[in-house]
């Protein structure tokens, strides 16, 4: 991200992904939450 700070949907899809990885469940969420924050990322951070 050189530098940047991370939007409010990387930081969400960051929360939902840890609890996926620790308790198991919610992994499709997960998956989609983070697959929303990279594509938000684009424009932002020009990826």
């Amino acid at each position: 991200m050189s530098g940047e700070w991370p939007s409010h949907k990387q930081v969400e899809a960051s929360k939902v992904q840890s609890l996926a990885d620790r308790t198991g469940q919610g992994k499709q969420k997960a998956s989609q939450k983070q697959s929303e924050a990279d594509t938000a990322a684009v424009p932002k951070h020009g990826l």
